[in-house]
């Protein structure tokens, strides 16, 4: 099991860094609605498959956020 919620995880992130998903779209040279696409998407960010292949062997999947010092 997935446990974090990728779409409230990016939304908070953009907020916490001042940033639309239009201007994230931007740094990473795509455009707004696929970003959008990806972040409400079920299985957009993290493969189905790894998910239960984890979860196959006993695991569940939480993701941590680390802040970079750029």
């Amino acid at each position: 099991m997935l446990k974090n919620n990728i779409e409230l995880d990016v939304k908070v992130k953009c907020i916490e860094s001042g940033i639309t998903q239009a201007q994230l779209a931007e740094k990473i040279k795509t455009t707004s609605p696929y970003v959008n696409r990806i972040i409400k998407k079920q299985d957009g960010v993290v493969n189905k498959t790894f998910v239960q292949m984890l979860e196959a062997l006993g695991y569940d999947i939480e993701l941590t956020y680390v802040k970079r010092n750029d």
